[in-house]
């Protein structure tokens, strides 16, 4: 019996004699990387804010700076290395500004030069010796690049330093606290007590550039960069010491948490201090006196660490309405004494947060090494400005505010910092 319409069945897909069918899934082309016009757009969203805040009230407390100069006129009877000159923004070059000037034009001559006859406080004349050298190489490179004078070079980096150092702050503070607390933060740095020195021929603005991004590279574990970058600020100001033993006490508690192998960390321990002592040694060597710097700080400048004895001299006058202490300066010691009890303060709220040791550490032995050298006072306020971390319990508090009160609140700071942190700095005061 023929079958009709029979036909041979198809393989079954389990066949052993063919292999299992398999999914074709289209290939996907990698997306292309952003183009230059996206690369910018990206940095301006991401960066523009922060530099638009900190201009913007910097811009605005300069500003009043240069009218009150112009308004009470005495830096005209002045003498331009102390707090005078020809225009208004002369003034802002004098003072230590001279200084660094000086050692751009003419280099170092470290020595220990007696005044004759002198038998007070200042027995020694001035040295550029007593001036760290990082600032006024860079004003140097910058004049030589651009051909302005010392002058000029010296106001170009310290404004594009102050912008930087605004970056750090909020990388800082926008790690802590989120983006919007980084914005209030970078606020604070452009109106806090003494930040008249910002835009000025001082290194404020390069030394604390460089501790925000040491700090912000502990925080993110890049232990060779903060190195680096702690060695460097020690290039900048004797202060240093403080960063690179916060960086010490950080470096050590990860290795010790087993958070990280030996080797990182303790690289970056051992780079750090290079910078401040190896300037140290290099003037004791050309004074020939290991202890020269001190020397020359004390005998001709009346700096020396006292333990805080002239820090409380000044407090307890300043509060009975006394000024019968050394180098009083009644304005600008007032604002000095402000700030001197507020860091505390904001210390406590600040460890309260439970932060990166590295922040606590710098921010205490900072304020330890300041309160407990003998100085002119009313200087404590520029030299408490690289405090940064101060900055971070109160933009996280100002955080909640909304955008008008903000601008209102700094707004307000920034004005009034044209007195209180400028004119008082430079012309009621010695910076």
């Amino acid at each position: 019996m023929t079958t009709v319409g029979t036909s041979q069945a198809d393989p079954s897909p389990s066949s052993p004699s063919q292999p299992p069918a398999t999914t074709a899934w289209p290939v996907l082309p990698r997306p292309a990387p952003p183009g230059p016009r996206e690369r910018w757009r990206r940095a301006a969203a991401h960066y523009g804010p922060v530099l638009a805040t900190y201009g913007v009230l910097k811009l605005a407390g300069f500003a009043v700076f240069m009218y009150l100069l112009d308004a009470a006129g005495d830096f005209r009877e002045k003498h331009p290395r102390f707090g005078g000159g020809e225009h208004t923004w002369d003034v802002l070059g004098s003072w230590d500004g001279w200084w660094y000037q000086q050692i751009v034009l003419h280099g170092y001559d470290p020595a220990l030069e007696p005044v004759p006859g002198a038998t007070g406080m200042i027995t020694l004349k001035g040295n550029s010796a007593a001036f760290f050298p990082l600032y006024p190489a860079l004003m140097k490179l910058v004049s030589a690049v651009t051909g302005l004078g010392p002058y000029g070079a010296g106001m170009t980096v310290s404004i594009v330093f102050s912008f930087v150092a605004a970056l750090g702050i909020h990388a800082v503070t926008a790690r802590l606290g989120g983006r919007r607390a980084g914005l209030v933060a970078v606020g604070l740095w452009a109106v806090w007590p003494g930040s008249g020195a910002e835009w000025a021929v001082y290194s404020e603005s390069v030394y604390t550039a460089l501790a925000a991004w040491a700090c912000y590279a502990v925080m993110t574990r890049r232990w060779l960069t903060a190195g680096l970058l702690t060695f460097t600020a020690g290039l900048a100001r004797p202060t240093a010491v403080t960063l690179v033993a916060a960086l010490a006490v950080a470096g050590l508690l990860a290795v010790w948490r087993r958070r990280e192998t030996w080797r990182r960390p303790l690289l970056a321990v051992a780079i750090a201090p290079l910078g401040v002592f190896g300037y140290l040694g290099w003037v004791g060597y050309r004074m020939g006196d290991w202890n020269g710097y001190s020397k020359l700080q004390d005998g001709a400048w009346a700096h020396k660490f006292d333990y805080g004895r002239h820090t409380l001299d000044v407090l307890t006058s300043v509060a009975v309405g006394r000024s019968d202490y050394h180098f009083a300066m009644p304005f600008e010691d007032m604002i000095g004494v402000g700030v001197v009890l507020l860091v505390p303060v904001l210390t406590v709220l600040l460890v309260r947060l439970r932060p990166p040791v590295v922040l606590v550490v710098y921010t205490v032995l900072s304020y330890l090494m300041v309160m407990g050298t003998q100085q002119y006072f009313g200087n404590v306020s520029r030299y408490l400005l690289p405090l940064f971390p101060l900055f971070v319990p109160l933009a996280l508090a100002m955080r909640r505010l909304r955008w008008p009160s903000l601008a209102t609140v700094l707004g307000t700071a920034a004005l009034a910092s044209g007195s209180y942190a400028g004119y008082a700095l430079f012309e009621l005061g010695v910076p």
